[in-house]
């Protein structure tokens, strides 16, 4: 693997695009859970990633993983289905930056879980940007929150924060994940686990969306399989400290599709942490590589 800068350029940049899609994914469900409610929207989406993954999967005659891997999979899927239920039903309650600004706890746990689980050695400019990072987010929770909450909206923030949690396990999995499967496998796998974690409930809540609604489930199912395969392409060749500090320019993208679709307005302690969070990506991007950890298939 290159050792370069030039080397990680790529990388970066596809985990930008990863995380630009995810943001749009993440309106996307935010308008398909007020129309048919959070756990369709959940499950139909899953459905539609699944028969998207298969589909893939056949034609490009994917070879089947082994036990090893398969429980990666099961892992990664189990953490990302109780992740993705605590998020959604959160910016269901909350402005869509808001929810993508308190959620970016997640990083700075996760740059630790990388030292620690994967063996990766932090440099002070990975930590450094990570806190640039979280300055800026800091910068415009100090705009958009008064301290006041309606009794929904605080349940709303909890579940975020719970989803952060999940998100940063989410994050060390991906990067052990991204090493043994390919792109379409790793996209593939979470969709069908999801899918048999919310089919658990399907008895009591599922429905049959209408008609208007496939477009939106379809549209949300190609982003998260798109952007899921994105980012286990450049988790596979760059390592997770490079990598995480590019989640805090999801508030970015929330921003910009807040104003644009729900109307919520870019304020300046939005643009002003904006511009942090830009700071900290690129020093991360400009970091000394360090030495990538070696991945046995079958840790947990």
């Amino acid at each position: 693997m290159d050792a370069s800068p030039r080397g990680v350029a790529a990388p970066f940049a596809v985990c930008c695009l990863g995380v630009a899609l995810f943001s749009v994914m993440d309106a996307t469900m935010k308008g398909l859970g007020l129309e048919i409610g959070l756990y369709n929207a959940l499950f139909w989406r899953a459905l539609a990633g699944t028969v998207l993954g298969l589909i893939l999967m056949l034609g490009t005659r994917q070879r089947w993983p082994g036990a090893a891997v398969l429980r990666i999979h099961l892992l990664r899927g189990v953490v990302v289905a109780a992740m993705a239920a605590l998020f959604f039903w959160a910016i269901l309650r909350l402005p869509l930056a808001e929810a993508i600004a308190l959620s970016f706890i997640a990083p700075l746990i996760a740059l630790y879980l990388a030292a620690w689980m994967l063996k990766e050695s932090v440099g002070r400019r990975a930590i450094g940007a990570s806190l640039l990072g979280l300055i800026g987010v800091a910068v415009i929770l100090s705009g958009r929150l008064q301290g006041r909450y309606e009794p929904d909206a605080l349940i709303g923030a909890l579940a975020v924060l719970g989803s952060a949690l999940l998100f940063a396990w989410n994050l060390i999995i991906q990067r052990r994940q991204a090493q043994l499967a390919s792109p379409i496998e790793v996209a593939f796998f979470q969709h069908l686990i999801m899918l048999g974690v919310f089919t658990l409930a399907a008895p009591f809540w599922l429905i049959v969306p209408s008609l208007d609604a496939v477009p939106l489930i379809v549209l949300a199912a190609t982003l998260a399989f798109t952007s899921l395969a994105a980012l286990a392409w450049a988790y596979a060749r760059a390592e997770a400290q490079r990598l995480i500090p590019v989640e805090y320019s999801a508030f970015i993208w929330a921003a910009i599709i807040g104003w644009l679709v729900f109307g919520e307005p870019l304020t300046i302690p939005t643009l002003a942490g904006a511009l942090l969070i830009i700071a900290g990506c690129l020093i991360a991007a400009r970091s000394k590589r360090a030495a990538i950890a070696h991945v046995e298939a079958g840790t947990a």
